[in-house]
């Protein structure tokens, strides 16, 4: 059997430095091939489609179009497409708006290398990039009392409605950050029926990832 192709990577950053950090990281993995770097947001929006990239590594802050609205733009055109934020903790708002968008993940800058070869094969592969730990901060840190509309709040709350009380559980647990594997410790039942859940609550409140649910979660208890 022949090796799977490799995935195909795009890095957006202004940072000629960060570019070429990332580049030497990433595209020395068998497994990925860089296909394109860009400067700024405007950049990936002509790169990312020419280049055939299905990853893109995204920073926030970059001149002429931020990360945040190249990664609106990008995903409308392609959903396919899995975006892996690059963000520092001082753009945790940046980071959160990037999510509710559709962005697979978000990592920090200072990732070390196997983790972000990590990241990029497990959002190829359809699922998010999320450390637990981190993003139950995140979401902590940013999606505080009160930061939900009123709208969002009772659109959070009706969507949470419609799950069983056992999937209202897993819900609540993916909103603390909780892994498949500390989920099923905590509610006490298997990996694989904690990932039937999960996928259930994706089809359910109509999410593509677990940040999203988290999201809904914290909007529902505001």
């Amino acid at each position: 059997m022949s090796d799977p192709a490799p995935i195909r990577l795009a890095i957006v950053d202004d940072d000629p430095m960060v570019r070429a950090a990332l580049g030497m990281m990433l595209g020395g993995n068998s497994g990925i091939t860089v296909v394109g770097e860009a400067t700024n947001g405007e950049e990936a929006l002509t790169l990312v489609p020419a280049s055939g990239a299905e990853v893109v590594l995204m920073d926030i802050r970059m001149p002429l179009r931020d990360g945040l609205s190249a990664t609106e733009v990008l995903l409308g055109r392609d959903p396919s497409l899995k975006v892996i934020v690059l963000t520092t903790f001082d753009a945790d708002d940046m980071v959160l708006r990037a999510l509710r968008l559709g962005a697979a993940g978000f990592m920090l800058k200072d990732t070390p290398p196997a983790r972000l070869v990590e990241a990029v094969r497990t959002v190829a592969s359809g699922q998010p990039m999320l450390s637990p730990s981190v993003t139950a901060r995140l979401i902590a840190a940013v999606a505080g009392p009160g930061t939900a509309s009123d709208d969002r709040a009772d659109d959070a709350r009706t969507r949470l409605d419609t799950l069983t009380e056992r999937e209202r559980e897993v819900a609540h647990a993916v909103g603390r950050g909780l892994s498949n594997a500390e989920i099923s410790a905590e509610l006490f039942m298997s990996v694989p029926t904690v990932k039937t859940h999960v996928g259930r609550l994706f089809t359910k409140l109509g999410v593509d990832n677990r940040v999203q649910v988290a999201i809904l979660v914290h909007d529902a208890a505001d």
